[in-house]
């Protein structure tokens, strides 16, 4: 669980500082795209740690930006842009396959977010993560 709310920290607070300065539109759109990720996550970690109490439209809404965004994946990276800023690795494109089937692994975890209760948020919450962690450690800076 710590593992899970430690990226959600690092989805929220990072795109913070990596979208000052970025001139290729496209890599902003892949970076605002990640960003609106990282804030449902920790909308999310936040209600599976009890900090705010689970609210069911609230959690809706940030699985089906998660979802959504996940399906977005695909399409923006698929032009290789980069940019200074930019914490695309280039194996992006090379290992395009692998790179694709984590993003669908990602929005299959966020469309199995359970938000019945705050333990069965936390525990889906686990495998949201892994999915988010899966990617970065191969795919990103």
């Amino acid at each position: 669980m710590r593992r899970t709310l430690l990226i959600a920290a690092l989805l929220t607070a990072t795109p913070l500082l990596a979208h000052d300065g970025v001139k290729d539109p496209q890599v902003m759109a892949r970076m605002d795209g990640m960003a609106a990720i990282g804030a449902a996550t920790k909308t999310l970690g936040d209600m599976a740690k009890g900090q705010t109490p689970l609210h069911q439209a609230k959690a809706r809404m940030a699985r089906d930006t998660i979802v959504t965004q996940a399906g977005k994946i695909s399409t923006l990276f698929e032009p290789e842009a980069s940019d200074p800023k930019s914490e695309a690795l280039p194996n992006i494109w090379t290992d395009w396959a692998d790179f694709t089937a984590k993003g669908e692994a990602l929005k299959a975890a966020a469309k199995g977010l359970d938000f019945t209760d705050q333990a069965a948020l936390a525990a889906s919450m686990r495998t949201l993560g892994g999915s988010c962690a899966a990617c970065h450690k191969v795919y990103r800076k």
